[in-house]
């Protein structure tokens, strides 16, 4: 098969990413023969030009490692980090101050290439929290760019809860991060991985809403084949596939950049084994949108290596 080389040189106004940039099952696919897992960072920010920093929410890493990963990648390469969960769910914003300071020393050395600071809260926290929210977004380092991901029903209702907290991050000029479990959900609890993503994973509308510059999708796909091996199972009612649910942000994505935001998109898949795949063929799909109605050169793009060339890397998907 085709190599991918360079996916995303100089990004502009879009940065595609997954949950993670390294993967065992991704030698082949992202990094090539020979690469060490230490060098597989690097590998990945030749094709991708985000990432979410999930490790960052469980715990802080030192700062040798902060400053490892900045030497690994470029200059235009944006991470995306999770606040730890002592803040957001432990402590629920409050009284972190130290640690909130201790975090941000520690990260310092990427600061110019983080894009956003992710706050995921738990399910619990709710509308009455709103002003422990407003609260925290003021006590964190100010100049840098946030994201809030909200888990709570009410804020998903379409009511004076959800305007509320929407008016605060518009107000904040923080964005909402936005979940489409869509395709996740749409699968039956088939496999161990699915079984595991439907626990892990929450099930929440999709409401597609920028309240700021950098909206941020987390699409959490199928395995590409997997409405295919449902078929040949004899499933009768089958489920609507990837592409069915990218409609949405077919149509979306392009709104946001005609307006001169600059969204991320981070794919997923149940146990992330594909996900490399499924968002190179997204982004190709969105690229050829795109193209009538904003100018490509906007968009750095994944292109294919020549095969003798590919031979010559010793690279092989």
């Amino acid at each position: 098969m085709d190599e991918l080389r360079s996916g995303l040189d100089k990004p502009s106004h879009f940065r595609l990413g997954l949950a993670m940039w390294s993967h065992s099952n991704w030698q082949e696919s992202v990094y090539g023969h020979g690469i060490k897992q230490a060098e597989r960072l690097a590998r990945y920010a030749t094709i991708f030009n985000t990432v979410e920093g999930n490790t960052s929410f469980y715990a802080t890493p030192a700062q040798q490692t902060v400053m490892n990963w900045h030497s690994a990648t470029p200059d235009d390469f944006r991470f995306t980090f999770k606040l730890p969960q002592t803040i957001t769910h432990q402590r629920l914003l409050q009284h972190c101050g130290q640690e909130l300071k201790d975090f941000f020393q520690v990260m310092a050395p990427l600061i110019d290439k983080t894009g956003i600071w992710k706050i995921q809260l738990p399910a619990h926290f709710g509308p009455e929290n709103l002003p422990v929210l407003a609260q925290f977004l003021n006590q964190v380092p100010q100049g840098l760019t946030y994201g809030v991901e909200v888990r709570h029903a009410a804020f998903f209702a379409k009511g004076d809860a959800e305007r509320a907290l929407n008016r605060l991050l518009i107000d904040k000029k923080v964005n909402r991060i936005i979940m489409d479990s869509r395709p996740l959900f749409a699968l039956p609890p088939s496999n161990a991985a699915i079984i595991d993503a439907h626990k892990k994973k929450p099930r929440v509308p999709v409401h597609a809403i920028a309240t700021a510059n950098n909206p941020v999708v987390r699409f959490i796909g199928q395995p590409d084949d997997a409405v295919a091996q449902l078929a040949q199972q004899g499933v009768s009612a089958l489920p609507k596939n990837n592409d069915a649910f990218f409609d949405n942000w077919l149509a979306q994505l392009p709104l946001w950049l005609a307006e001169g935001r600059e969204p991320y998109l981070f794919i997923h898949t149940p146990d992330n084994e594909t996900a490399p795949e499924l968002a190179i063929r997204l982004y190709q799909t969105l690229r050829s949108q795109i193209a009538a109605q904003i100018q490509l050169a906007e968009l750095s793009l994944l292109e294919k290596i020549p095969e003798e060339t590919s031979t010559q890397m010793g690279l092989a998907w």
